[in-house]
């Protein structure tokens, strides 16, 4: 079985949490969408914050 593996990336601003494998539907991001491909100008839904304002977290 080849698993691909999906990171999760966590705003620093409110702690809104973007999961790969999900993606973010209702916000225009398509299930298994890798996060180099989310837009430059993509924000959190949550808060606002730039692509920049995430990081890479372990779940």
């Amino acid at each position: 079985m080849n698993m691909i593996e999906t990171k999760t990336w966590m705003c620093l601003i409110c702690g809104w949490i973007y999961d790969e494998a999900a993606g973010a539907v209702e916000h225009g991001i398509a299930p298994g969408t890798p996060w180099a491909q989310v837009p430059m100008n993509w924000t959190c839904p949550e808060c606002g914050a730039r692509k920049e304002d995430f990081e890479m977290v372990q779940i």
